[in-house]
């Protein structure tokens, strides 16, 4: 099994959970995060529009999702192209080996957990 984490813009979220649908992936998890990177960073105006500034941290939607093998490099590739516009100050995707799995409510082990 492997651990697909997805550090996507929030508005790119409805596209991604389209497509891990149509993969059947049941299971999704997402946050709201605040990162640094090489992403450049809108400026914020403040007081009325007298003052702006450019904050540190940017907005991003983590999704994390665990997939069998076999589906985890199709969905890696769909990704990349639905929402890759050909940045280099595009976000990630980071893939973890998932070693067990348990369902607390089944007791059941291994892939049957997914």
């Amino acid at each position: 099994m492997k651990k697909l984490e997805l550090l996507i813009p929030h508005e790119r979220l409805e596209a991604v959970n389209e497509l891990l649908h149509k993969h059947n992936v049941g299971g999704m998890t997402c946050y709201d995060v605040k990162g640094r990177g090489r992403s450049k960073q809108e400026s914020v105006d403040v007081e009325r529009g007298t003052r702006s500034y450019i904050p540190e941290l940017g907005p991003r939607t983590k999704i994390e999702v665990i997939v069998e093998n076999t589906v985890a490099k199709r969905i890696i590739d769909d990704v990349l192209n639905v929402i890759c516009t050909g940045s280099s100050y595009e976000d990630k995707i980071f893939v973890s080996d998932i070693a067990e799995s348990y369902d607390i409510g089944t007791k059941a082990a291994g892939n049957a957990a997914l």
